[in-house]
């Protein structure tokens, strides 16, 4: 029986999401209750209320059942996320909207798109050393050996020789014969391939060179998922090996000649693209709205079924809300489940009408994890600030990767400041240490900030097992899963609400947040010229900074549903941001 046929229907994985936490559930990440917080009183009823609907441990039954499964747009597995949550939502009083009534608050919708190519499923996989009675890899165990786009051997496997062509340069297979052969290499794998299909190999085993943050001299069974091109003429299999593995191969390779009998079960389907979008409509401005994004695809449980499963739980405790009364968001909140960047970048392209109703996004990717096993911390990655082109003090780049933006590409906005607060609000309740990195890219909050609509990127990072298979259930927390969820719901129903309470609130935010920065700026200009740095840099740092909470400022008003007059709030606040500017030096 597949992997996949045991786990077939929806509502097999509703009944699965009922049951109490698994074994193994993460809840050590809890730390010693801070010192109560002193809320605004506009912010605290929302506030109080989500923390104390949003469950962890729900959010985690999620998780762990998405994360059983590998997925890629229009998969299998892709689709038992959809459906799984399409499911969760209909519990939580979510009608379709096709059949909805045009009264009804809560609704969602299955979008399906055709896609140009076939949907990849992986279903099984071994390689095992002939003579030898255990796999050295199985799938699923081993979730990412398959090579993305690889299809199957015969249902009885295959059975050949291994020849090590080390690099796999086009050199190296010049001196070995690897017709018929299975081959072993270490090099560029999709390159290896084509070399290895059109020189009649019967299949490749793939050794891989992991980054730095993934430590790979210590996870030795780590493998990371990746693809090969797809070739309808000379299509073929690879399975990635582990370190460990490969040292097994390498080994046997010294005392004599090695064979192996690999076996590799994919499906490469006709299937559609689907994307799940869930909406409470606004009360009185359904046309503007807040929007999250949480992408399906990525086969770890961090990355992302953290994602899908935390905001299913955002999803049920917004309803909830609604429903009882405690919260009547004026503007849309609208959820999103699909293929990273692109359902985000479609939803916000495909309708412009749409699109100028999106007045803020927010993308959730690896929001669940257990720190203490991954490494790292939480993050919000803001939307470009003066830190992305002076990378100083605690503003640091992540291991992911980052660079130096230009000047330019400052974007003066309010949005990183409320939801750092919102964090920090749920940190004092909790001791969650919450932590900032300027502006990288790469996840959903991009098509946001492409199309001017600003945006952030909750997340973690560094962390060990980055997509690697190693990055299971066992990694995951139910405890971040809940911090996340609560600030990130709190942050979208307050701007939802657009009250005059809540913009005055946002405002004496902002200053105060304005006051800080400017006063860490100024400190580190101190300490930069105690080293021969010039006045004039330094001062020019406090200018693009004080320039960029006057602009953020002006902006506030953005939150109001209809017009509103805050103007001589708006000009002492700009004040103060002016007299924290000066230099001092």
């Amino acid at each position: 029986m597949s992997y996949f046929s045991r786990f077939s229907r929806p509502a097999r994985a509703v009944a699965l999401l009922a049951f109490a936490l698994p074994a193994g559930a993460v809840l050590a990440q809890r730390k010693p209750v801070a010192k109560r917080s002193a809320l605004s009183p506009a912010m605290a009823p929302i506030t109080r209320a989500v923390s104390a609907g949003i469950s962890g441990e729900r959010a985690f039954r999620t998780v762990d059942y998405v994360q059983r499964y590998f997925r890629l747009p229009g998969n299998r597995g892709f689709d038992l996320a959809i459906d799984t949550v399409a499911s969760l939502l209909r519990v939580a009083g979510y009608v379709d909207e096709a059949t909805a009534s045009p009264t009804a608050r809560l609704v969602y919708r299955v979008e399906s798109r055709p896609m140009r190519d076939l949907a990849w499923t992986p279903e099984g996989a071994s390689i095992t050393i002939v003579s030898q009675a255990a796999p050295l890899q199985s799938w699923p165990k081993n979730l990412n050996m398959i090579a993305i786009n690889s299809v199957s051997t015969a249902p009885e496997g295959v059975t050949a020789a291994v020849v090590d062509v080390g690099a796999g340069a086009e050199a190296d297979f010049a001196a070995v014969d690897v017709k018929g052969k299975i081959v072993l290499a270490e090099g560029n794998a999709r390159s290896i391939f084509v070399r290895a299909m059109q020189k009649g190999a019967a299949g490749v085993l793939a050794a891989q060179k992991l980054p730095e943050y993934n430590q790979q001299s210590k996870n030795i069974t780590s493998i990371q998922f990746t693809g090969i091109a797809r070739d309808t003429l000379t299509p073929g299999w690879m399975l990635f090996v582990s370190r460990a593995s490969r040292d097994a191969l390498k080994s046997a390779l010294t005392r004599g000649p090695v064979s192996v009998h690999v076996v590799v079960k994919t499906l490469l389907e006709s299937r559609p693209e689907r994307t799940l979008v869930a909406e409470i409509r606004g009360a009185s401005v359904p046309s503007e709205r807040f929007m999250y994004s949480a992408h399906v695809q990525e086969p770890g449980a961090n990355d992302n079924a953290t994602g899908v499963g935390t905001l299913a739980e955002m999803a049920r405790v917004a309803a909830q809300l609604v429903k009882a009364g405690t919260a009547n968001p004026k503007r849309t909140v609208t959820f999103l489940w699909g293929d990273e960047i692109r359902s985000t970048d479609r939803f916000i392209k495909e309708d412009s009408v749409r699109r100028t109703g999106v007045k803020w996004g927010m993308s959730l990717d690896m929001v669940g994890e257990n720190t203490a096993k991954t490494g790292g911390t939480f993050l919000i990655e803001k939307m470009p600030d003066p830190s992305a082109v002076w990378v100083r003090g605690e503003d640091k780049h992540s291991e992911w990767g980052g660079r130096p933006l230009a000047e330019k590409d400052i974007r003066p906005h309010w949005f990183n400041d409320f939801v750092r607060q919102r964090c920090l609000d749920r940190a004092a309740q909790t001791g969650w240490v919450v932590k900032a990195n300027p502006f990288e890219g790469g996840s959903d909050h991009t098509p946001f900030l492409n199309a001017q609509i600003p945006a952030v990127l909750l997340w973690h990072f560094t962390d060990q097992h980055y997509h690697t298979d190693l990055d299971r259930i066992d990694m995951v927390s139910a405890a971040s899963l809940g911090n996340v969820g609560s600030c990130a719901l709190t942050t979208g129903l307050l701007l939802a609400d657009g009250s005059r309470p809540v913009v005055l609130a946002a405002l004496e935010e902002l200053t105060r947040a304005a006051e800080k920065e400017l006063a860490t700026q100024k400190a580190l200009g101190r300490e930069t010229l105690s080293r021969g740095g010039k006045v004039e840099t330094e001062r020019h740092i406090i200018d693009a900074w004080r320039d960029f909470y006057l602009g953020a400022v002006d902006r506030i008003p953005d939150i109001a549903v209809g017009p509103i007059e805050i103007g001589v709030a708006l000009s002492a606040s700009k004040e103060r941001v002016r007299k924290a500017a000066l230099y001092g030096f």
